[in-house]
C-alpha cells in the first residue's frame, strides 16, 4: 500500500511529535542524560516508522514538504518572485519566524559581552570548515573515489548545509560529478542527524567532568537525577503553551509584528541573493531584526517584551525541527555508496575532536564555551537550527548562555556562509 500525505500534515503532526519525544525522552534516561533534543527524538522516531513500513511492505508513505499556496508563502516571498506562485518548504515561515526572533534578541548590550569572541568563533568555524573539505578529499582519493565526493561530503553539505550543497550542483557537476544534488543532499541529510546527536552529549560531558556553571549561577549538583531533566513545572511543551497563550493580546501584537519583519527579511534576502552569494533564506529577516530591535531601544522604545519572543522562539523553532526530522529520506541514506559513508563517519570524528580540543579551550574553557561548543555541532554538521536545538537542550538543564545564543546565530547564520563559500570555491578549483 502506498500514501501520499499533504506537505499540511507535517504542520498538524508537529505538535504531537514534539510531546512523542517529550513523552520519549521521560522514558529513556539515556536519551535523557545526554540531553538530546527534543524535536530530534520525537522526528527520528516517526521516519525509523515511517522506514520500517518502506522496508516491510506494509506501507509505503511519501511526505510531501512543499506547498505553492500564496497566502502561505507570501511572508517569506518577495513580490517578483511570489507572483510565479514558487513552491516553498511548508515549514519555512516557522524557520524564519525563529531566526526573527534571534534577531530581535541580539541587542547591542548583549553583543557588547561576547563582541570579541565573534571574530574568534568565526575564525575557528572557518578553520574547521577547510579541515573538513581536505579530509574529504584526502579519503576520497585514497579509496580510489572522484575528489568531488570528498569535497560534497566536506564543508559543502556539512557546514553549508543543504542550501549550499544544492546551490553548488550545477558548478560542480561541471567539474565532472553528474549526481552532484542528490549526493549533496544525502550527505547533508546524514550531518543534521548526527549534528543533532552529538552536540548535546560532547557539551554535557564538558559541563560535568570541568564543573561548570552558568554566570551568577550558584552550584549545583550536576550529576545529580534532578540535573538530567528539568521538571514538568519548570519547562516542557504544555508549560510552554500555556505561557503564550496567558500572553492573549501581547503575543498577538508580537505575532503580527514578527510577521512585517519576516516580510521586510525577504526583501533583504532578495538583495542579498541578488549579489551571486549563498546565503540561508532566513538571513534577511535576522538582519532585519537585530537592526529593527536595536533602533527602537536607541529611539527608547521598549515596547518589544523579551519573555515573549523566547516564548515564540522556542515554539517556532521545534515545530521546524519536528518537520524537517520527519520528512528525512532515510533511505536515501541507507542506499549511500560506502565510500560516502566512511568519509562521513571521518567528519563525526573531525568535528568531535576540534570542537573538544580547540573550540572548547579557545573560546574559554567555561560554561559558554561548553554550549558554544553544542552549537558548533551543530551547524558543523549541516544546519544551525539543529545548533540551536542543542544549545536548548543544554541550557534547559544546566542554565541560560545568552552569550553562546548570539554568537552561535550569527556565525552559523550569516559569517560562515562567506567564507565556507570562498574555501568550497578554493578547493573547486584546486580540484580542476
Amino acid at each position: 500500500m502506498s500514501l501520499t500525505l499533504s506537505a499540511w500534515f507535517l504542520l498538524f503532526a508537529a505538535i504531537p511529535v514534539l510531546f512523542l519525544g517529550e513523552s520519549i525522552l521521560r522514558r529513556a534516561p539515556l536519551l535523557a542524560k545526554y540531553n538530546i533534543p527534543v524535536p530530534v527524538v520525537g522526528g527520528l522516531t516517526i521516519c525509523l516508522l515511517i522506514l520500517l513500513g518502506d522496508l516491510t511492505g506494509l506501507c509505503r508513505i511519501t511526505l510531501l514538504t512543499k506547498v505553492s499556496s500564496s497566502w502561505w508563502t507570501w511572508m517569506v516571498t518577495p513580490e517578483p518572485e511570489w507572483r510565479a506562485l514558487p513552491e516553498k518548504a511548508v515549514n519555512l515561515p516557522f524557520l524564519i519566524g525563529f531566526f526573527t526572533c534571534i534577531g530581535l534578541t541580539a541587542t547591542w548590550d548583549v553583543l557588547k559581552k561576547g563582541s570579541w569572541q565573534v571574530p574568534l568563533f568565526w575564525g575557528l568555524a572557518t578553520i574547521l570548515a577547510i579541515f573538513q573539505n581536505a579530509l574529504g578529499v584526502a579519503i576520497a582519493s585514497l579509496l580510489g573515489e572522484n575528489p568531488v565526493l570528498g569535497l560534497i561530503c566536506g564543508s559543502l553539505s556539512q557546514t553549508g548545509g543543504h542550501g549550499t550543497a544544492l546551490g553548488f550542483a550545477d558548478t560542480l557537476v561541471q567539474a565532472g560529478y553528474p549526481s552532484a544534488a542528490s549526493t549533496g543532499a544525502a550527505a547533508a541529510t546524514f550531518g543534521l542527524v548526527c549534528g543533532g546527536l552529538i552536540g548535546g552529549p560532547i557539551a554535557a560531558r564538558l559541563i560535568r567532568t570541568h564543573h561548570l556553571f552558568p554566570p551568577r549561577q550558584s552550584a549545583r549538583d550536576l550529576h545529580s537525577e534532578e540535573a538530567i531533566l528539568p521538571t514538568e513545572s519548570e519547562r516542557g511543551l504544555w508549560h510552554d503553551l500555556r505561557t503564550l497563550v496567558r500572553m492573549g493580546r501581547t503575543l498577538l501584537g508580537h505575532i503580527v509584528f514578527l510577521i512585517v519583519l519576516i516580510k521586510a527579511g525577504a526583501w533583504v534576502s532578495y538583495a542579498l541573493q541578488a549579489t551571486g552569494m549563498v546565503f540561508p533564506a532566513y538571513m534577511g529577516a535576522m538582519l532585519v531584526g537585530v537592526l529593527v530591535r536595536n533602533a527602537l531601544l536607541l529611539c527608547g522604545i521598549s515596547w518589544i517584551d523579551t519573555k515573549v519572543i523566547d516564548a515564540l522562539s522556542g515554539l517556532l523553532l521545534g515545530v521546524f525541527l519536528a518537520t524537517a526530522m520527519m520528512s528525512l529520506n532515510l533511505r536515501e541514506l541507507a542506499a549511500s555508496a560506502m565510500p560516502m559513508l566512511f568519509i562521513l563517519a571521518a567528519q563525526i570524528m573531525l568535528v568531535w575532536a576540534f570542537v573538544r580540543w580547540v573550540t572548547f579551550p579557545l573560546m574559554g574553557k567555561d560554561y559558554d564555551a561548553a554550549v558554544i561548543a553544542a552549537g558548533h555541532c551543530g551547524f558543523a554538521h549541516g544546519a544551525t537550527p539543529s545548533a540551536v536545538a542543542n544549545m536548548e537542550s543544554i541550557t534547559r538543564t544546566f542554565g541560560p548562555s545568552p552569550r553562546a545564543f548570539l554568537i552561535v546565530p550569527i556565525v552559523g547564520g550569516m559569517l560562515i556562509d562567506l567564507t565556507n563559500s570562498l574555501n568550497i570555491t578554493w578547493f573547486i578549483n584546486f580540484l580542476r
